[in-house]
């Protein structure tokens, strides 16, 4: 099999995971969802820094932090994006357990957008008259959802705005995908433990007072967390960026569809309209970068001949 087609499968497979998330948070309704973070903060570095341990990691470990120590800015940038992450999955996990899964869905399929327009701020990165128009056309979408609900649809802006700011943190910082989890977790792990003390002490923590599958639910989100990253990062290096950018989009249409058909939440006529033009955005963005993608090879084809 050659490299790509693995590549393929791999990101096909992280992003299948992502998608069927839902199903794991759902099962810990019962815990509040800070504490699903803290044990997910705290056992996805227990499990990583074993992975890079088993691995044979620990002298590049090091060699990561040193670096990061020696260069303060990227030092300051990995904990700041450690922060938004952190608050990224604190917004999905409650938005699970609080019957928001199409809200979720909806701000990963918001999310490539939003990171273009940063890619223009932050990185002067330049887009095509059809990208403009993709951006636009979604913008709309939200304004009609925004109509429709009476509200601004906080939890998937906030959803994709997090994750969208720690692209632009994470940009010019190279880490392994696990090495990278190890550090990112090591960062708010201090604040994970602190927070859980005071769970315990006030008698408010579940893990170890409700039952063994509590338990082991909470103790394996740390595996949960770090499969699918390890598989994407895979994936990522061996297939081009407009195929993984059309293959995230299998993440949010699971989860749009447990939503609905698993977990029954309302999706009324006006929604179905504001997705469609979203979906048709993002149509119109991914097929304007292949072309794009296309004509560079095509150029740089003709130059090497």
């Amino acid at each position: 099999m050659s490299n790509e087609k693995k590549g393929v499968m791999a990101a096909f497979l992280a992003y299948a995971l992502w998608g069927a998330f839902p199903l794991y948070w759902k099962l810990l309704e019962h815990v509040q969802s800070m504490e699903i973070l803290l044990s997910r903060v705290i056992w996805s570095f227990v499990f990583t820094v074993l992975a890079v341990i088993v691995l044979g990691m620990r002298k590049e470990l090091l060699a990561d932090l040193k670096y990061l120590w020696s260069h303060q800015k990227h030092f300051w940038q990995l904990v700041g994006a450690s922060l938004v992450i952190s608050m990224n999955w604190f917004l999905y996990i409650w938005a699970v357990t609080h019957n928001h899964l199409i809200e979720t869905s909806l701000g990963y399929y918001i999310n490539p957008l939003l990171s273009v327009i940063f890619g223009v701020v932050f990185f002067k990165e330049a887009l095509t008259r059809a990208q403009w128009a993709a951006t636009g056309i979604a913008f709309i979408a939200v304004i009609i959802l925004t109509i429709n609900y009476g509200s601004i649809p906080w939890v998937a802006l906030l959803i994709a705005l997090s994750f969208a700011i720690y692209g632009v943190l994470k940009k010019k910082i190279k880490l392994d995908a696990t090495r990278g989890l190890a550090i990112e977790t090591l960062f708010i792990l201090p604040f994970a433990l602190g927070y859980y003390i005071y769970l315990f002490t006030t008698n408010q923590a579940s893990f170890l007072h409700v039952d063994v599958k509590t338990d082991t639910l909470m103790i394996l989100s740390g595996i949960v967390t770090a499969i699918p990253l390890i598989l994407f990062a895979k994936g990522a290096q061996n297939i081009p960026l407009y195929l993984l950018g059309f293959i995230q989009y299998v993440s949010p249409t699971i989860v749009l569809v447990l939503g609905i058909v698993l977990y029954k939440e309302p999706f009324s006529q006006i929604e179905l309209l504001a997705f469609s033009i979203i979906w048709a955005a993002l149509l119109l963005f991914s097929g304007s970068k292949i072309i794009e993608t296309r004509r560079a090879h095509h150029k740089s084809a003709k130059i090497n001949t």
